[in-house]
This record gives structure tokens, C-alpha cells and sequence, in this order.
């Protein structure tokens, strides 16, 4: 008889005044605002049946505030933080077209200005990933606390469809999703849940 698999369990954190305004939030430490607060707080009701045998957040006070209002108490991995914006750090996707006068401009095609590229932000999801898989191969739940980008990197990487991948993966603020398997296969078993 086999052991069905655990599942990972994703959740962006709420929102803040940056994510609200669509400005690039990496590594500036930046706190929800209420009603952040209120939304990941609606969470532990709805994620009450998860029993992780890992949960991990990124260090950054969102997600770790978001993990505390779910009602998780996360290990705090460095590979969860937020993609390295670089030279784009707290400016919206209009203002850099407009400073760099590209109106196709992308995040997820430039590597001037950034202060990591997507392959190196695969690279340490990839590690996040290699720390879940044995517990999920024994039929253990993890769960994940970070942000938008770096969770849909985690996403694609997880499905196989390389780090560039995240670009056609939208997770709202608060937002869940929760990754498995279809049969042997990893896979997005739900997104924006």
C-alpha cells in the first residue's frame, strides 16, 4: 500500500501600502496594512484543517505577521525572501517604462538594474522545495509564507516549467494555492483559493 503524498500549501502575504500602489516591494521591510491584517486573518479559519509538519516564512515582517494572523508558527528560511529588485525597488511597472522608455518593459525579461535575476531566485526556491520533498514523499504538508514573485517562481519551478514560468501565475495578496500531485506528477492543485 502506498503513502499518498502531502500537498504544499502557499500563502502570499496580505496587503501593504506598496503592494496596494503595484510598486516592486523586495527586500524593504515594509508592515501590513489593516486591511492586510483583516485578510490574512481570515485565513485560520479557512486553513484551520492544515497540520504541517514544516511551515516556513520568509523574514520579512509581512510574512511573518501574515504566518502569526493564519495561525502558523513558521521557521524562518532566507530563500523566501523576495525577489531582488534592485535598481527598481518601490517604483511601479508605468514609472520604470516611462524612466527607461520601453513600454514593454518587464521584470521578467530585463536583468540590468536587478539585484538578482529569476534563475537565481529558481535557484533558492529550489532549495525551499528540496527541504518539503522528503516530508511530502512520507505524506506530510508543509506550508509556505512569503511573497508574489518568489511563491510563483516557487509555483512554476515546482511544475516543472522553469522560473520563468511565474510570469503567468497572479497570486493576490492574501492569496493561496496549494501544490501536489496528479499521480506521480507535480502539479497546482489549487491557486487563488
Amino acid at each position: 500500500m502506498s503513502i499518498e503524498r502531502g500537498r504544499i500549501l502557499i500563502i502570499r502575504h496580505g496587503e501593504t501600502e506598496w503592494s496596494r500602489a503595484g510598486r516592486h516591494t523586495g527586500r524593504t521591510d515594509i508592515p501590513l496594512t489593516p486591511e492586510g491584517e483583516t485578510r490574512a486573518a481570515a485565513l485560520r479559519p479557512r486553513l484551520a484543517s492544515w497540520h504541517p509538519a514544516l511551515t516556513l516564512a520568509s523574514p520579512l515582517v509581512r510574512a511573518r505577521r501574515t504566518a502569526d494572523l493564519a495561525g502558523f508558527h513558521p521557521e524562518i528560511d532566507p530563500d523566501l525572501l523576495e525577489w531582488d529588485y534592485g535598481d527598481y525597488e518601490g517604483q511601479t511597472t508605468d514609472q520604470i517604462r516611462e524612466v527607461m522608455g520601453d513600454p514593454d518593459w518587464s521584470v521578467w525579461t530585463t536583468t540590468r538594474g536587478l539585484g538578482e535575476t529569476v534563475e537565481q531566485v529558481g535557484e533558492r526556491v529550489q532549495r525551499v522545495l528540496d527541504r518539503c520533498r522528503p516530508l511530502l514523499e512520507r505524506g506530510d504538508d508543509c506550508v509556505l509564507v512569503a511573497h508574489a514573485h518568489v511563491l510563483r517562481i516557487l509555483t512554476a519551478v515546482w511544475m516543472g516549467m522553469g522560473p520563468h514560468g511565474g510570469e503567468h501565475l497572479v497570486l493576490a495578496a492574501a492569496g493561496t494555492g496549494v501544490l501536489g500531485y496528479e499521480r506521480t506528477s507535480p502539479a497546482l492543485r489549487a491557486w487563488n483559493a
